[in-house]
C-alpha cells in the first residue's frame, strides 16, 4: 500500500480512498500502484454511475460486470488487497448489490470465493436450483466452513457441557472413584483436627457414575427461515457436537410451515444443512408439538426454539405447548438467533409473551452458547447478555 510521510496528504489518500471518485473530486488527490488497484476493486462495486435519479440526479450504482470471469477476476483482487474480514463484507455486497447469486450456481466462481457462514446461507438458499455440476463443489465450501466452526467451538462445548452433567448428577452417596474431593474437603472443614492434620469427613459430595447411559436429552427446534440462515448454520454444527456425547440424546428439528427431524443426519452437518430449505413461512406451534410428542423424560430434556417468532401459526397453542413443557419439567430455551450478528428483527409481543411464561427470548453468541446449554442442563438462571 502506499503511504506518505506528509500527515496531510495521508489523511487525503485515505479520504479519496474512501470516498472514491477521481482527484478532481475534490480532494485533489491522485492514486498510483496498489492504491489504484484497490480503488478499482472498490469502485467496481461500490463506485458511481451514470443512471439518473429522480430529477436528473445521479445514483451509485456498481459498475462488476455480471459475467464469471470477471467477477472471478475481482474476487482474487480484493483477495490480494483486503483483509479476510473485509474481502468476506465485500463479497456479501456483490451478492445482495448485483444479484450474483446465479453465479455462485458456477462450480469456478465457488473455487474462488472466501467461505463464511453468509456465503454458506447463500448457497443453501440456492440448494433446490443448483445443478448436478456445481453441488459437489457447494458442498466442499460448506464443509470447510462447518470443520471451521466445529475445530473453534467443539472442544469448549464438550468440556463446558461434560462438567455441567456431572455437577447436575452429583450425589450424596458416591462410591469411592466418584467422590468430588475438593467440594468434600470444603463441606466438612468445621471437621478439622489439628493433632491429626486432617478432616474427618461427615458428609461425602461426589459425581455420579459416569457411565454411557443418557443423562440429558436435548431437542433443538431450528427456524430455517431466510433471516435465519447463519443461526441454522451454527446450530447443525452444534448438534453434530451435542451428537458425538454418549451422555446426551439430540434430536434436531428444522421447521417452516412443515417440519423436519434431521436427527439421523447428525453424524454429518453438511447433510444436515443440505436438508434444510432456508425461505418459506412459519409454523412454530406445529414445531412445539412435535418436539413435545417425542419428549419422553421432561424432567432431564432441554428444547432450544432458535426462532425470530414470527408466528404463522396458532399463536394461542404456541404459547400453551411452551407452558404445559415448562409445567412438566422440560427445561425451556428460546433464542432469537444464535449467530455473531446480534438478534435480528424479531416479532417483540411474542417475545414479551414467552419472558412472562418464564423463558425470555434473547440472542446468543456462537461462543456463549455452551454456557446457555450448561445452565440449562443445571437448571440454573441462563447467562443471558446484558443488551437482550
Amino acid at each position: 500500500m502506499t503511504t506518505t510521510t506528509d500527515p496531510a496528504g495521508e489523511r487525503l489518500r485515505r479520504w479519496r480512498l474512501v470516498l472514491g471518485g477521481d482527484a478532481a473530486d475534490g480532494t485533489g488527490c491522485a492514486l498510483s500502484g496498489r492504491d489504484a488497484a484497490m480503488d478499482g476493486a472498490l469502485s467496481a462495486l461500490y463506485g458511481k454511475g451514470d443512471r439518473p435519479q429522480g430529477q436528473g440526479g445521479r445514483e451509485r450504482s456498481a459498475g462488476l460486470g455480471a459475467s464469471a470471469p470477471s467477477v472471478a477476476r475481482w474476487l482474487g483482487d480484493i483477495r490480494t488487497y483486503f483483509p479476510s474480514s473485509v474481502v468476506q463484507v465485500m463479497q456479501r455486497d456483490a451478492i445482495d448489490r448485483l444479484g450474483l447469486s446465479t453465479l455462485l450456481l458456477e462450480p469456478e466462481m465457488l473455487e474462488a470465493v472466501e467461505a463464511d457462514v453468509h456465503l454458506v446461507g447463500t448457497l443453501l438458499s440456492l440448494n433446490k436450483v443448483m445443478p448436478e455440476t456445481t453441488r459437489e463443489t457447494a458442498r466442499a465450501v460448506v464443509r470447510k466452513v462447518v470443520e471451521d466452526l466445529e475445530r473453534r467451538l467443539a472442544t469448549r462445548t464438550r468440556a463446558t457441557l461434560t462438567g455441567a452433567l456431572d455437577r447436575s448428577a452429583r450425589t450424596g452417596r458416591p462410591r469411592h472413584h466418584d467422590i468430588d474431593w475438593n467440594r468434600t474437603i470444603a463441606a466438612n472443614l468445621k471437621h478439622y483436627l489439628p493433632e491429626h492434620r486432617t478432616v474427618v469427613p461427615e458428609r461425602l459430595v461426589g459425581y455420579g457414575r459416569a457411565s454411557q447411559s443418557v443423562k440429558k436429552e436435548v431437542v433443538l427446534c431450528i427456524d430455517q427461515s431466510g433471516s435465519m440462515a447463519a443461526s441454522v448454520v451454527h446450530a447443525s454444527v452444534f448438534g453434530a457436537v451435542l451428537a458425538s456425547m454418549r451422555s446426551i440424546s439430540t434430536r434436531l428439528v428444522v421447521f417452516d410451515t412443515a417440519v423436519v427431524d434431521l436427527t439421523d443426519q447428525l453424524d454429518d452437518p453438511v447433510d444436515v444443512l443440505f436438508g434444510t430449505q432456508l425461505g418459506g413461512g412459519t409454523d412454530i406451534n406445529r414445531a412445539l408439538a412435535y418436539c413435545q410428542s417425542q419428549i419422553t423424560r421432561p424432567a432431564e430434556t432441554v428444547v432450544v426454539l432458535i426462532s425470530d417468532l414470527y408466528e404463522g401459526g396458532i399463536r394461542d397453542e404456541m404459547l400453551k405447548r411452551v407452558a404445559a413443557m415448562k409445567a412438566s419439567g422440560v427445561q425451556f430455551v428460546a433464542l432469537l438467533a444464535l449467530s455473531d450478528e446480534g438478534a435480528p428483527a424479531y416479532d417483540r409481543e411474542h417475545a414479551a409473551a414467552l419472558a412472562g411464561l418464564g423463558a425470555p427470548a434473547f440472542a446468543c453468541t456462537p461462543d456463549l452458547f455452551p454456557e446457555v446449554m450448561a445452565a440449562a442442563i443445571e437448571k440454573r438462571p441462563l447467562p443471558i447478555p446484558d443488551a437482550a
